[in-house]
């Protein structure tokens, strides 16, 4: 069984910053692509930021040049680091990680979620 467990979720006013984290525990044998998703009220969930094994990464351009992706191979954890935040980021933020568990087996695992609220 995988587990990614998300904090740093909370409230802030607009032009603050916030950090995410998810990390990674179980029976984990590779971690490849890691993201950040998000679901706002009365929206569809959207891809936030996205960094691979190799620390490639790539942003949806709302977020672009605010947002910084990143991820600790050692600790099985990815963080996003939210800066000049806008209340149109306010949502519930998911975690997300393809990981093979097996020589054979690889699927996409979620985060529970964490609730980021910009206002003043």
């Amino acid at each position: 069984q995988v587990q990614l467990v998300e904090s740093g979720g909370g409230l802030v006013q607009p032009g603050g910053s916030l950090r995410l984290s998810c990390a990674a525990s179980g029976r984990i044998f590779r971690i490849y692509d890691m993201g950040w998703y998000r679901r706002a009220p009365g929206k569809q969930r959207e891809l936030v930021a996205i960094v691979t094994s190799g620390g490639s990464t790539n942003y949806t351009d709302s977020v672009q040049g605010r947002f910084t992706i990143s991820r600790d191979n050692a600790k099985n954890t990815v963080y996003l680091q939210m800066n000049f935040l806008k209340p149109e980021d306010t949502a519930v933020y998911y975690c997300n990680a393809r990981i093979r568990t097996t020589s054979w087996t690889t699927n996409d695992y979620w985060g529970q979620g964490t609730q980021v609220t910009v206002s003043s």
